[in-house]
């Protein structure tokens, strides 16, 4: 609209700059798919600042980065954190296609998160979690594959017995919370044959950080050999990077946020690949409705049942 009132060559002529013709083909075509989607796609997001979404916009933005990309509307469902604790999953997630676990800090909601994540993995449900997001994935699947009842991360409970979640070494003696950050772009080795590799296409990363704690790595044995998957590591302190599960069609979970590196005209991979999968999960679905139709409609012709 901009350009086609001449505001394009208003700028031009106030700024001196040279007379030349761009080329919008690219941003023409962005705003065609954000108009006219193919096809639409529910996602729900549990956070617990889901009241104000503003807090959540990098993420927002990377969903229609990614929906242009796969020519899909996105139609996000804001799911509270907290309302899960007070009322339980029940049938939450029953109409998404995909479900994405939040960053954020502190104790209040953790255990909504935890349960989200366990309805993903049991549901085989497509399931994006970012920097706590995965940690609360983690978190549930250290209690309830592996075993370890009252895993936790210790920013939420310092006593717990199984501390899957833990400062870095370095930083236990830091007293100043910003201290303990790790801050900033981090590099991360992908693992061949993952969902992560296959998103990104290369073996090397570097993603955006802002978090203190990690995935301990006293249990990645314990983890891996119950079916978490090592997807992604930094190659200078060993730190977990992304997980993923074996028995899962797509489940990742990510220590870096990806959203703060998506672009309008370069959507994030793992937030492309994640509609992808949502897509898929979405077509199976309605598959799978309209053959249970379609055998309830013969059994009653045939006077069957």
């Amino acid at each position: 609209a901009f350009e086609q009132g001449g505001l394009g060559q208003i700028l031009v002529e106030r700024l001196k700059l040279p007379k030349v013709k761009p080329n919008l083909t690219a941003w023409e075509n962005l705003v065609q798919k954000i108009k006219k989607p193919a096809r639409e796609v529910d996602i729900a997001i549990c956070g617990k600042y889901v009241h104000l979404k503003d807090s959540y916009k990098s993420i927002i933005e990377a969903f229609t980065h990614a929906g242009v990309e796969n020519d899909v509307k996105v139609n996000l469902h804001w799911i509270d954190s907290e309302d899960i604790e007070s009322n339980g999953v029940a049938d939450r997630f029953a109409d998404v296609s995909g479900i994405l676990i939040c960053p954020g800090f502190g104790s209040r909601g953790i255990e909504g998160k935890i349960a989200a994540a366990k309805y993903a993995r049991e549901n085989k449900l497509p399931f994006l979690g970012i920097c706590l997001g995965m940690q609360c994935a983690v978190i549930e699947f250290a209690r309830n594959v592996c075993g370890l009842k009252n895993a936790n991360s210790t920013e939420f409970n310092e006593d717990t017995p199984y501390p899957v979640i833990d400062l870095m070494e370095t930083q236990i003696d830091v007293s100043q919370m910003g201290g303990t950050m790790r801050l900033g772009a981090y590099a991360c080795d992908l693992t061949r044959g993952t969902l992560a590799f296959k998103a990104y296409g290369q073996e090397t990363v570097y993603e955006r950080h802002r978090h203190r704690y990690e995935v301990n790595n006293e249990y990645v044995q314990l983890l891996k050999k119950n079916g978490l998957k090592i997807a992604g590591m930094n190659p200078d302190t060993g730190l977990v990077e992304i997980v993923e599960l074996a028995d899962h069609p797509w489940f990742v979970g990510v220590q870096f946020h990806p959203e703060l590196r998506s672009r309008a005209l370069r959507a994030h991979p793992l937030f492309r690949d994640f509609l992808k999968a949502a897509l898929q999960y979405q077509q199976e679905k309605q598959q799978k409705a309209e053959r249970a139709e379609k055998a309830l409609s013969t059994s009653k012709t045939l006077g069957i049942g």
